[in-house]
């Protein structure tokens, strides 16, 4: 069975390395000319026998474009079985996903969580929608726990509510890292006592191994994301709800410099 990793990015590439790793036949396509003897810009080899397909790619635009725009992957990858969606996207719009592609082509939605540094360490955390039985032995190889959720569009829906926690999470250990700063407390011993205490979060624990806990915003990074993934969100949020605080959120990490 050939396996594709379509977006080899921070966390695409090293997700490819631990299914080449494990043993899988598998390969990777990025439109960017990357240095890797398994990763290709030239997608029609990559669609050569392509059997399953994950999708690693930053937003909805990049996954149009993939699956039926400028790659086509969906037309052009004849022995295309399965498309699992890594990335985060709106659930809107990965429901409309089953519909535009082939009708022998089956869809799973398996965003993931933990960072470059997890994806490095095979210890990811997949949110998984839809039959995942062919996709589970990948999965667990670059994963250290799969959350079924329910039906194709539940672990997107997971992830992005999950992920609007992190980024409220993120927004406020920043904000709170840079006062203790201000106030004269030591940053380690600070970090310490919070990882130990009520305040400790996923940044906290990972402030010196994951890549982006002190950058500034920038649309093309991953504390950028964090705030596509809030839109995300936004948009699965049920009729009525109260945006008023992730809306806040968002604004804090558009404003957020460099630590």
């Amino acid at each position: 069975m050939k396996i594709g990793m379509a977006g080899c990015g921070r966390m695409g590439e090293p997700m490819l390395d631990a299914l080449l790793a494990g043993g899988f036949d598998a390969c990777g396509f990025d439109v960017r000319g990357i240095d890797h003897p398994k990763i290709s810009n030239d997608f029609r080899s990559f669609c050569q026998g392509l059997e399953v397909c994950f999708v690693v790619v930053r937003d909805a635009a990049q996954c149009d474009d993939l699956l039926f725009g400028a790659q086509n992957i969906a037309k052009h990858a004849s022995d295309l079985n399965t498309v699992v969606i890594c990335s985060t996207l709106s659930p809107k719009y990965l429901m409309g996903l089953q519909s535009r592609l082939p009708g022998y082509v089956a869809l799973i939605d398996a965003p993931m969580s933990g960072a470059q540094i997890a994806a490095q360490e095979k210890r990811l955390s997949f949110m998984t929608g839809g039959d995942i039985t062919q996709i589970q032995p990948m999965l667990e190889t670059m994963g250290g726990s799969i959350h079924p959720m329910g039906a194709v569009g539940a672990g997107m829906q997971a992830k992005v509510l999950n992920n609007l926690l992190a980024a409220t999470s993120t927004a406020m250990t920043r904000k709170v890292v840079d006062w203790a700063n201000a106030a004269g407390l030591d940053e380690a011993d600070f970090l310490n006592l919070v990882n130990a205490s009520s305040g400790q979060n996923w940044l906290v624990s990972g402030w010196n191994t994951i890549e982006f806990a002190k950058d500034g915003w920038s649309l093309d990074n991953s504390i950028g994301i964090l705030t596509k993934d809030i839109d995300a969100a936004l948009d699965a949020l049920p009729d009525g709800a109260d945006t008023t605080l992730p809306k806040e959120v968002q604004k804090v990490i558009r404003a957020l410099k460099p630590h």
